[in-house]
């Protein structure tokens, strides 16, 4: 399947700023299963410089720096992107969970899909013990590791509550978590708590949704929209548990 994706993000300021530099992670990547065919960043008002690079988890960067004054900031993406789905994995054929994490706390590859970058606490996700406590009632002794995230995942659905503006940026998951409310970058970020405090490996994947409406019924606007979702690891990272996404844009520790 081929998508056409758009989207546009503005930065609104209170006042004139002078000068700025910005990190822009907004370019759908290359990975098994998707293909980047074309991508642009239109960026208004233009940048006085603009670099393109990579960082180490294979995640495409563009440096920019602005030396006029402006008081709002609009980047602009257009991409056509190639997605092949994923086999459907079996949750029976996966192995324990237990094993999973023996795995990954004995390898010694450091390449970026190791699994050794996904199994601690980051700047964004923290090994809080109530949700660990929580994290545990999906994963008894012997569950294979995809039922167990499979079930965790579906535990999360319904235990919290989706709400704009009940969470900001700067909310950590132990706070998303006393909660139980949030939007879909919480409950990744408690996911991966839930998960990490295990010793299972999981990072962080923002992308883009495409939303099937029900029968009869029209799309509604903006459920269409980036996403934030949890990668659970397996050899290959071949499971995902996640929403079905159009297209991933980064990955994360």
């Amino acid at each position: 399947m081929i998508y056409d994706i758009r989207q546009t993000t503005t930065y609104s300021y209170a006042s004139p700023v002078a000068y700025s530099r910005h990190v822009l992670r907004l370019t759908p990547i290359d990975r098994a299963g998707q293909r980047v065919h074309a991508a642009a960043l239109d960026i208004e008002p233009a940048p006085i410089e603009r670099r393109e690079g990579g960082d180490f988890f294979g995640n495409r960067m563009t440096s920019i720096e602005l030396d006029q004054p402006h008081d709002t900031l609009s980047v602009r993406v257009a991409a056509r992107v190639a997605v092949k789905r994923d086999a459907v994995v079996a949750e029976a054929a996966t192995p324990s969970w237990e094993d999973v994490r023996e795995a990954a706390f004995t390898s010694v590859d450091l390449t970026p899909n190791s699994p050794t970058h996904y199994l601690f606490a980051s700047r964004q996700v923290s090994l809080d013990p109530e949700i660990r406590d929580y994290a545990r009632e999906s994963f008894a002794t012997g569950r294979p590791i995809l039922a167990g995230a499979l079930d965790l995942m579906r535990r999360i659905k319904a235990d919290f509550t989706y709400e704009i503006g009940a969470t900001t940026v700067s909310t950590t998951p132990p706070m998303s978590f006393a909660l139980r409310r949030g939007v879909c970058q919480d409950f990744a970020h408690i996911m991966l708590g839930c998960l990490r405090t295990l010793g299972i490996p999981a990072r962080y994947v923002s992308g883009y949704l495409l939303t099937q409406p029900a029968p009869g019924q029209k799309r509604l606007v903006g459920s269409d929209a980036s996403h934030a979702w949890v990668s659970v690891y397996l050899p290959d990272w071949p499971a995902q548990s996640r929403a079905s996404p159009v297209s991933d844009l980064a990955h994360y520790p």
